[in-house]
Order: structure tokens, then C-alpha cells, then sequence
């Protein structure tokens, strides 16, 4: 259901491509700075028209990947796990989230002892965690998530390295339920399949052209789905389950290869 959220987002003042692990991020292809700032306040400032709070958190000049805020933690009902990046170009990353939270009220934060790149592969539904492993988050992180949160963590196997996150291969449409998703089939192991498929009979399955443009990486209100641009093939499928696509155009941002979602983490209080 449609209800007024909190997120937490951080500008791109440094934002550059330092590394290349899938078809996306290519530091040869240079980022357009002033672009990135303004696509990255366009999608911004369309959650705070929707009605949404966005909390901002301050840039790093020694962090250029810190606009990917949705890595540095997971916050289910106030509660704060952080994150534990797998390469060394974002570590210290997690320490500024967790300050960050300190100094926001946030009382309950647990620094992790396994690797988990927060709402990258932790997604969060009425009932469960769904999590992603095989890429960057350890599958001894699952278990840490069950432990702390108190809900039952589903682990999920992501088999399709251009798809190194659970969130670029899923979206949770309604986290009130337990049954609204969209989701890219081939990016999943057969047992995975298997198992999303038992979950979700009815969820919204994305092409192999809505998935390449990073179409899974979105937001969603329980009634507005922010998204890439390009992902079009999505569209109307949301328009038939009732809710409404927002489009975004966010292509400097993909060639660090995030999106929508990798730009907003849940302040879930």
C-alpha cells in the first residue's frame, strides 16, 4: 500500500568509475560529472514530489562509489545492520553509514562479521529477507541478517555476473505483502528459480533487454515504480498490476553500474 517513505541518498560530487567488474562500469568511458549531479537531483527530487522525506548523506572526496547508498546497510524496523563491502576500493564506506545512523538516531547498529553489501542484496518483503549471494555478499551473512532482524532469510543464488546484486535482478513491489515482485529469471540458479517461482507465481518477469538496462534496479512506494528510463518493456506490466511507472533517467550513474535502487537505501523506521 502507498505510503509516505524515508530514504537516504548521497550526491555524486566525486562519483567516477574506479574499477570494472560487469558490462557496465568501464573506466575508459569517463563520467560526465555535472550530468550525474543532475540526473542524481532529478531522481531526488522526484521522491520528494511524490511525498517521500530524503535524508542526505555527505560525500567522501576519498569515496567516489559512495552514491550507491543502498550498499551500506539494511534498517528493518529501526534496526540497523551495516555493511562489509567485499572490495577494497569501498570499505570504508561502512564505517561513514554507520556514523551516519549513530547521528540519526539509530540505536541499535550491528557492524557485521561476514560480508553483506546491504540492500544490494538484502531485499526486504511483509515477512522475509530475500538475499543474494554468489558475487559480492557471503552466505554466512544470511544467518547474521536471521539472527538480528528476527525474520526468515531466504537465500537466493545469482549465477549471471552482470548481475553481481540481488537488486539488479529483483524488485520488491509491495513490502506489505509477501507476493509482489518482479524479477529476471536467467540471473538465478535452477533451485533459485525454483524457489522464487513457489514464492511468487504471480510476479512480473522481466525481458533479457529490460534486465541488461538495469530495469530491476527500482523503488517502488507500493504504488509508484521509480525505474530506468529505458527498461520500457516493464511499463506496462506495472500499469496492469496497478502500479505506476516513474521513469528515470540515470545513465551516467549506470556506468559505475547502479540505478534507481543502488542510489536509495530504506530508512525503514
Amino acid at each position: 500500500m502507498y505510503a509516505a517513505r524515508r530514504y537516504l541518498m548521497c550526491p555524486p560530487a566525486h562519483f567516477r568509475v574506479t574499477y570494472s567488474i560487469n558490462p557496465w562500469m568501464d573506466p575508459g568511458k569517463p563520467v560526465d560529472l555535472p550530468l550525474a549531479v543532475a540526473q542524481w537531483e532529478v531522481l531526488r527530487d522526484r521522491y520528494r514530489a511524490l511525498g517521500h522525506t530524503v535524508e542526505e548523506l555527505a560525500p567522501d572526496p576519498g569515496l567516489p562509489d559512495m552514491v550507491y547508498a543502498a550498499n551500506g546497510a539494511t534498517v528493518v524496523d529501526g534496526r540497523v545492520l551495516g555493511a562489509r563491502f567485499a572490495h577494497p576500493e569501498r570499505v570504508a564506506e561502512a564505517a561513514a553509514h554507520r556514523a551516519w545512523y549513530r547521528a540519526h538516531g539509530f540505536g541499535e547498529i550491528r557492524e557485521p562479521d561476514h560480508v553483506n553489501e546491504g540492500e544490494g542484496d538484502f531485499a526486504v518483503t511483509a515477512s522475509w529477507l530475500l538475499a543474494g549471494r554468489g558475487f559480492r555478499s557471503s552466505p554466512l551473512s544470511h544467518p547474521e541478517a536471521q539472527e538480528f532482524f528476527g525474520r526468515p532469510v531466504i537465500g537466493l543464488d545469482l549465477v549471471d555476473p552482470r548481475y553481481y546484486h540481488l537488486d539488479t535482478a529483483l524488485c520488491v513491489l509491495d513490502d506489505g505483502s509477501d507476493s509482489e515482485v518482479m524479477y529476471y529469471p536467467p540471473a538465478f540458479s535452477p533451485g533459485s528459480r525454483a524457489v522464487l517461482a513457489g514464492l511468487f507465481p504471480d510476479a512480473i518477469l522481466a525481458s533479457e533487454a529490460d534486465a541488461l538496462a538495469l530495469g530491476l534496479n527500482a523503488v517502488s512506494d507500493g504504488h509508484h515504480v521509480l525505474l530506468p528510463q529505458a527498461a520500457t518493456g516493464l511499463f506496462d506490466p506495472l500499469r496492469e498490476r496497478g502500479y505506476e511507472p516513474v521513469p528515470v533517467d540515470l545513465t551516467e550513474l549506470l556506468k559505475g553500474g547502479g540505478s534507481v535502487k543502488c542510489c536509495t537505501a530504506e530508512l525503514r523506521a
